[in-house]
């Protein structure tokens, strides 16, 4: 009962502390390059624009959830179908089913540069 309760605030705790660790890092490597003279503006990436890169990232998560969707509904399908009782059927189809849409996402962001 007590683990629900960690899992929790140690999920949390950890995406800030990633995304803190991002931030802080970045923003270090700026003002030693602005105190070394340089540019801070190689960090941006004059090939692609920000707008391509969200194309690609909201691309993949679609994929990736119509993959995921699929899974559950081939687990569902193949549950009633062959009357398997609490079985790792689920994961493992879901699991399956997001890899394969991860890797058509890849597929077809590769084609759209």
């Amino acid at each position: 009962m007590g683990s629900e309760i960690i899992i929790v605030p140690v999920l949390f705790l950890s995406i800030f502390g990633i995304f803190y660790l991002f931030f802080s890092t970045r923003n270090k490597e700026r003002l030693a390059l602005i105190e070394k003279g340089v540019d801070a503006n190689i960090f941006v990436s004059k090939n692609h624009s920000s707008m391509f890169i969200w194309k690609i990232i909201i691309l993949n998560l679609a994929c990736l959830m119509i993959g995921i969707g699929t899974g559950i509904l081939s687990a569902l399908f193949i549950e009633s179908l062959l009357e398997i009782n609490n079985g790792p059927i689920y994961p493992g189809l879901i699991f399956l089913f997001a890899g394969i849409g991860l890797l058509v996402g890849f597929k077809i962001s590769k084609n759209l540069e």
